[in-house]
């Protein structure tokens, strides 16, 4: 029989592209998405669209009734400067959107598999040194990153206590095709564009600062993996969670010198200061997904950027 996923802001960046690799797999997709950041063009021919906010009672009727085999809950609040100036409704819909959910998945007559969109740079913070394992200690400095937390321990508590079969995929810095340009987007983002428009690219600080840099289609193969192994038996809040990154750190000045290359534009780097908070190095383990999901990211740093700046470059016509 086929199976059917449910995929929460299937309609933005990373989830529509987890929508498309799912339909790849022969999987029925339906995407839920309140357009709230999302764009409509980005649902899948062959996926089914209901918009509704994750914190609804019609978002939890779609969950319970939907005789999902697994929900990939990827929407959020994602911008971390929002959840510092707003920790409420940041909290309202990473948190109570998430509890909704799962309280829906917990009731429904057929239980589908929860998989959970996670951080693998804030919550971690600069209390350890990278590469980031998945039971190092977590100190969020971010309301945006205690509540990706507060998520995962709801998560086991749900899979301890009510038989919800869970995992958590913490992601590092996701970048490719469709990422927004604008707001608190991915910097591979704001980089391309400012390429295209002829304008410096600002890096603040030294640009010695790390991430750890995934490409979209390998965080979405990640999650389609996910979506169907066989997954450990449920245990302590670190049991489930699985880095999903490339191990290798990156420093801002390096990316910017590759985009350049890469795209055959030369655009000078200017500086600014120092932007409080954050993180200095950031870079995540990938060794436990790799021996539970036979997972790795296929694309290099050059070929991702590449693809990613071919995309914006098109998007200009």
């Amino acid at each position: 029989m086929t199976k059917r996923a449910l995929v929460t802001g299937g309609a933005g960046f990373i989830g529509s592209h987890i929508a498309d690799a799912l339909l790849a797999r022969g999987l029925q997709v339906v995407v839920l998405d309140d357009l709230s950041t999302g764009r409509r063009e980005n649902v899948p021919a062959g996926a089914e669209f209901q918009q509704c906010d994750v914190r609804s009672a019609d978002a939890a009727r779609v969950v319970r009734e939907g005789g999902f085999d697994v929900v990939l809950h990827q929407a959020a609040q994602i911008d971390v400067r929002k959840s510092v100036a707003d920790p409420v409704h940041d909290a309202s819909i990473n948190i109570l959107g998430a509890l909704n959910l799962l309280e829906a998945v917990r009731t429904a007559a057929r239980r589908p598999r929860f998989l959970f969109a996670s951080t693998g740079g804030a919550i971690y913070g600069d209390f350890v040194t990278p590469p980031n394992l998945e039971d190092y200690a977590k100190d969020p400095d971010s309301p945006y990153g205690i509540a990706k937390l507060a998520v995962e321990h709801y998560l086991a508590y749900y899979g301890r206590v009510h038989g919800v079969e869970g995992a958590v995929l913490r992601y590092a810095n996701v970048y490719g095709p469709r990422q927004d340009p604008h707001g608190e987007a991915g910097v591979v983002a704001i980089f391309c564009n400012r390429l295209l428009d002829g304008k410096p690219l600002t890096v603040f600080g030294d640009g010695t600062q790390t991430r750890d840099y995934v490409h979209v289609k390998d965080v979405a193969a990640a999650n389609a993996a996910a979506a169907t192994a066989s997954l450990p038996a449920v245990g302590t809040l670190d049991v489930r969670a699985m880095n999903i990154g490339t191990g290798v750190e990156t420093d801002v000045l390096t990316l910017a010198e590759t985009l350049r290359a890469v795209s055959g534009r030369d655009a000078e780097i200017e500086f600014a200061p120092a932007r409080p908070g954050e993180q200095l190095r950031s870079a995540v383990s990938i060794g436990k997904v790799q021996k539970l999901l036979g997972w790795k990211p296929e694309r290099t740093l050059e070929a991702g950027l590449k693809e990613t700046f071919d995309y914006f470059a098109a998007q200009r016509g």
